[in-house]
Parts: structure tokens; C-alpha cells; sequence
């Protein structure tokens, strides 16, 4: 494979997303949404190529401070939009945004990604093992360095953390499903999760959709604390079905964490709230006698009721003075094919800004991917390799958080965990990534002989090979994920037809 084809990959990947993803987002959404969609498409490009050429400037100037013949230092692929030779070594700038690389011809030679190298290996001294670890290290070592930069902005200007991300107690139910049956409610604050203590409801660690997703026994005991008492219950968690096609999902007992409070943020003209006098401040504390905790209480009465909608009777309060409220969800005119009933109303969702110190965020971060992957090659674990995200996934989760107000504070807090990512990953001892470098210098200490090319060549193919396939299988459903968010009704402001109001 020569390096034209590679980077054709790279250019007809750039095509695709935007005929594939882009247009018809436009077209579903609207000119604005393009618009941002667009700049965030740029945003994560962005991040990308400063991630990646932060992480190549390592091996560069590792190289140049060990005095390795340095061919190439190349900033993007394809054809050079411009190049300079400076003290023997070309400097390029590609036509393709997707990263750089170093040409190192006293490295291992990775021909089958950066081209054949233009002074034959044998022609230069030998590097010794040494030089080659602390070049092969140099890349990891910036990305770590890079993370710790995003993280001192976090520690600065704060990242949003939502009440129903941090909280631990149960908003809402599914009557029908394990916790239902189990005997779980709404207002339990959940203890310990499989006999972990839990601290939050979503992440990674001692979060309670972790432990549930992680777990492997087939039914997992829970500890919640009900109004003082501690009880525990054991529940059997189920797996949703799914098409070979589509990404494999987590187990799941039935359970939404906690709202902070129902406060209503925004009511639509002429909805069922706005004609009953409902205001932006109101707080909804009741649904038919019943406490409310989360408004997955109230989505989730609605879509039982679809059918047939019922009057919904609320408690409500209205600059702090409780009354009752009968509200009946219609559906709205506006999108057309938007078939659910609704209420009209906007909530409010409770964000709190955290400040967690660089040496926090990274070791966190060190934490995720630990985690992770020890879950995935865990025993009869319930985590897979399709639910994780390659490239495409990453910018689909850029474009959801950069959607909302605080969501720049968001994404710099992901440039830490991408970059430990990146860096971590980087260090498997696979022959083509930095750490199998390392470990091939390491086998030449001890040897006093590098590997011969016949057994070096077939290695690092396959190795790519494997690489390659593997980012296209989750690729492939990563792209399932862009073309529901392209094509999704979700565009289009929500209208409702015009009624006199209610006495």
C-alpha cells in the first residue's frame, strides 16, 4: 500500500462524512443546524490535528535531540500544498487535515502508512535501543503533557457537571422492568451497586450504570437507603435485543437517576401548560398524589398514555404556593410528523461548574481507560468492543455537548481523556504503535540485534491490517449513530394549533 492510497482513504472518509452526514442533516435540520454542525465538523478536526501533530512534534524533536536522521516532518497527507527542505529534512503541509507523521529511517520503517523511505536503511548507522525508546516514548510523554495543558483550563474555567450525572438517587422506576419487579423506587438513594460503593450515577468507577454495565453475575445485588433504613434487594438485569447490525447494548435494570427538581424553563405558546397558566419558574412536585422525582416520571406516563391521552394531574408550585394543575397532552402541529403528545414544556436542568485539578482530571482519565479495558477483556463481561467509538463517535459526542450553553467547557475537559487515550493506546506493545517500538528496542538489548526484516514486514501488515479493521467495524457503527442524528425529526421549532385558554 503506498502512501497516495493511504491518503485517498483519508480524503474520500472527508467526502463521505459530508455527503453522507452533512447534507442530509441540512436538509432534515435546516440552514442553522448545518451551520453549526459544520463548525463543530471543523472544531473536531481541529482538536484532532492538534492532538495528533502534538503527539508527532514528541517523536520529532526526540529524534532531533538523539541525532536520528529525520527524512519528513509532515503536517497532513496527500499531495504537499507546500514543503522545505531545512538542514536536510522536509517539512510538508498535506491537503488531507488527518494528523502527520515523522519518516525515521533508523526506526522501525513504517512504509505501509508514511511511504517508502528515501535513504535505505542500510546506508545509516544504526540507532542504538535506547534512542529508539526514548523517540518511540516522546510521543505518549506529549500527548500526557498535552492532556495536563486542557487540564489546567479545566481547572480554571470549570467543567459542567449535571445533578442527575452526580446524584445517586433513583428519579424514576420502569415498573416493568427488574428494578420494578425487584421492588426498587423512585427516591431510593442506591448505596453500593454488586457490592461497590457508588458515589454517582454516570462514569466510570464507582458510578452505578458502571457497576451495572460491568457486573457479571446474572443478578446483581443492590443496597439502597429508603427514608433511613437500609434494604437490600437483588435484581436480574435484562439486555436489550438488537439486530447483528446495530451496536451491542449494555445490561440494563430499569432505573433513571434523579432530577434536582422539576423546574420548568421555558412553556411553548399555545401548549396544554401554557393554556393552564403554568410559568417559567413553576416547579412540579406531584403526578396524581405521587411524589415526582424526574420528568422521565411524567415522559414516560405520556408515552404509556399515547394512545389515548389522559388528564395528568399535578401538584404545582407557583412562587412557592402549591396548587393543582390538570394538564392533557396533545399532539403538536409542528414538526409534521411529530406524532407524540406533549405538555409544552422545557425543563430546567441543574449544572453545577466542578473544578478538579489537573493531577485529578488525568489520573481520572488513566482511570476511564484502565477501566474500560479491563472490562472489555474481563470473563463473561457485558462490555463489547462495538459499544466503544472511534473517530466518528468522538465528533458525534463533540456535537451533542457543544450543543448546549457550557459545552466548550465540556470539550475541553474530553481533550484530556482523548489524550490520555491517545497516549495510553499508544503505548500497546503492537509493532506498528509506540509501545511495540519499545518493546522491538527492548528485544534488540537483549539480542544485540534488531529483528530481521523478513519477520518485522509480515508483523507490522498484519498489525495495521488489524488496526484498520478494527476502526472500520466501529466505524460502522459509529456511522449509525451520525445517520440517526442526520436523519432524526428533531429539527424544526415545536408549534401547537392556537386554542382559547382555559378558565
Amino acid at each position: 500500500m503506498n502512501r497516495s492510497l493511504y491518503s485517498n482513504y483519508r480524503f474520500w472518509g472527508f467526502v463521505g462524512f459530508i455527503c453522507f452526514f452533512l447534507v442530509p442533516f441540512g436538509i432534515f435540520h435546516g440552514p442553522a443546524e448545518l451551520f453549526f454542525m459544520s463548525m463543530t465538523f471543523l472544531e473536531v478536526v481541529l482538536l484532532f490535528n492538534i492532538l495528533i501533530i502534538v503527539h508527532e512534534l514528541g517523536h520529532f524533536l526526540a529524534a532531533k535531540w538523539c541525532g536520528l536522521k529525520i527524512e519528513k516532518f509532515a503536517i497532513w497527507f496527500g499531495k504537499p500544498l507546500w514543503s522545505k527542505k531545512i538542514d536536510d529534512v522536509d517539512y510538508i503541509l498535506g491537503t488531507i487535515p488527518a494528523g502527520g507523521y515523522v519518516a525515521l529511517p533508523q526506526m522501525a520503517p513504517m512504509e505501509a502508512l508514511e511511504g517508502k523511505n528515501e535513504t535505505p536503511r542500510e546506508l545509516l548507522p544504526p540507532a542504538s535501543p535506547w534512542q529508539k525508546i526514548v523517540v518511540a516514548f516522546a510521543g505518549p510523554l506529549f500527548s500526557f503533557g498535552l492532556a495536563v495543558v486542557f487540564a489546567t483550563f479545566v481547572w480554571f474555567v470549570g467543567r459542567p457537571v449535571t445533578y442527575n450525572e452526580s446524584t445517586t438517587v433513583i428519579g424514576y422506576v420502569d415498573p416493568t422492568g427488574p428494578s420494578g419487579k425487584a421492588g426498587l423506587q423512585a427516591g431510593d438513594r442506591i448505596l453500593s451497586v454488586d457490592g461497590h460503593p457508588v458515589s454517582r450515577f454516570i462514569g466510570v468507577g464507582d458510578a452505578i450504570k458502571w457497576r451495572i454495565v460491568t457486573s457479571t453475575a446474572p443478578t446483581i445485588p443492590i443496597v439502597v437507603d429508603r427514608n433511613g433504613a437500609t434494604l437490600p434487594f437483588d435484581v436480574t438485569p435484562i439486555r436489550p435485543a438488537h439486530s447483528f447490525w446495530q451496536r451491542a447494548t449494555p445490561r440494563i435494570i430499569g432505573i433513571n437517576p434523579a432530577d434536582k427538581s422539576l423546574l420548568v424553563k421555558e412553556v411553548l405558546p399555545n401548549s396544554p401548560a401554557a393554556l393552564a397558566g403554568i410559568v417559567p419558574g413553576d416547579i412540579f412536585t406531584e403526578l396524581d398524589g405521587q411524589h415526582l422525582y424526574s420528568t422521565d416520571a411524567v415522559d414516560h406516563f405520556i408515552d404509556d398514555h399515547k394512545a389515548a391521552p389522559s388528564a395528568m394531574t399535578f401538584t404545582v408550585l407557583h412562587q412557592g404556593v402549591p396548587h393543582q394543575v390538570a394538564l392533557t397532552p396533545v399532539v403538536p402541529v409542528s414538526p409534521r410528523d411529530d406524532k407524540d403528545p406533549s405538555l409544552g414544556i422545557g425543563w430546567d436542568v441543574a449544572v453545577e461548574m466542578s473544578y478538579p485539578t489537573p493531577y485529578e482530571q488525568v489520573v481520572g482519565s488513566v482511570e476511564m481507560v484502565l477501566n474500560t479495558l479491563a472490562a472489555l477483556v474481563a470473563p463473561h463481561s457485558n462490555v463489547s468492543a462495538s459499544q466503544l467509538s472511534g473517530p466518528v463517535g468522538i465528533m458525534n459526542i463533540f456535537g451533542q455537548v457543544l450543543s448546549s450553553p457550557d459545552g466548550w467547557r465540556f470539550a475541553l475537559w474530553l481533550a484530556v481523556v482523548i489524550n490520555v487515550n491517545l497516549a495510553l493506546l499508544n503505548l500497546f506493545p503492537l509493532p506498528i504503535l509506540d509501545g511495540g517500538h519499545i518493546m522491538l528496542s527492548l528485544i534488540e538489548w537483549i539480542r544485540h540485534r534488531p529483528l530481521s526484516m523478513a519477520i518485522l514486514e509480515p508483523l507490522q501488515t498484519a498489525c495495521a491490517l488489524f488496526l484498520m479493521g478494527y476502526m472500520l467495524y466501529i466505524t460502522f457503527f459509529d456511522a449509525q449513530d451520525s445517520a440517526r442524528m442526520a436523519l432524526s425529526s428533531g429539527g424544526g421549532e415545536i408549534k401547537f394549533a392556537p386554542k382559547s385558554s382555559s378558565p
